[in-house]
Formats: structure tokens, C-alpha cells, sequence
């Protein structure tokens, strides 16, 4: 797993990268690797959600990230395999691993 803060998203994410993780550590005991927060729509949106938009759009067809913690399961060969949305849980998509990877 990869974490991508984002601040489009009503705000949310204001901090630096460091209070970020920290906030994300001791909130919610995260552990996996996170990154230097990045734009995820409009012009300015990173080159890595782009493409992963691109790949997969929401069930509405819409490809634009509608809110935090949209969540991409990417297969080993690199292609993009699905998209959960905000309130798709990591137990959800756990759940579900062996079925998408096959």
C-alpha cells in the first residue's frame, strides 16, 4: 500500500509532508510507505494519477477522484486492475485479493 496525501479535498491535508505523517501515524497507525502530497485532479494533477485515472474511472464513469482514500489495486504487470472508492475499506479489498489478481 502507498499513501498519496492530498489537500483538494475540502482542506484536509493543509500540513507539511512531516505533519502529515506523523498525523497519519498516530491517528491511524499507518505503515505503509506515504509520499510528498501531490494534486490528484484538474491541471496540476501528477503524472502517476493521471495515468491511473485514465485506466480506471469511477463506477459513474467519471474519472476524476471524488473525494480522499479512492483507493487503485495495481497487478504485478503494472496494469491498473480496479478502482474502490472512498468508503471501500483495505479489509474490503483484502477480501477480494485473490479474485482481481487472478
Amino acid at each position: 500500500m502507498l499513501g498519496f496525501p492530498c489537500n483538494q479535498f475540502g482542506a484536509q491535508e493543509p500540513g507539511t509532508d512531516e505533519e502529515i505523517l506523523e498525523f497519519a501515524r498516530s491517528k491511524y497507525d499507518v505503515n505503509f510507505q506515504m509520499f510528498s502530497k501531490i494534486e490528484v485532479n484538474g491541471d496540476g494533477a501528477c503524472d502517476l494519477y493521471q495515468w491511473l485515472k485514465s485506466e480506471k474511472a469511477n463506477p459513474d464513469g467519471n474519472p476524476d477522484i471524488g473525494w480522499n482514500f479512492t483507493k487503485f489495486l495495481v497487478g504485478p504487470d503494472g496494469r491498473v486492475l480496479e478502482r474502490f472508492e472512498p468508503m471501500v475499506t483495505p479489509e474490503d479489498i483484502a477480501s477480494q485479493l485473490d479474485s482481481l489478481l487472478n
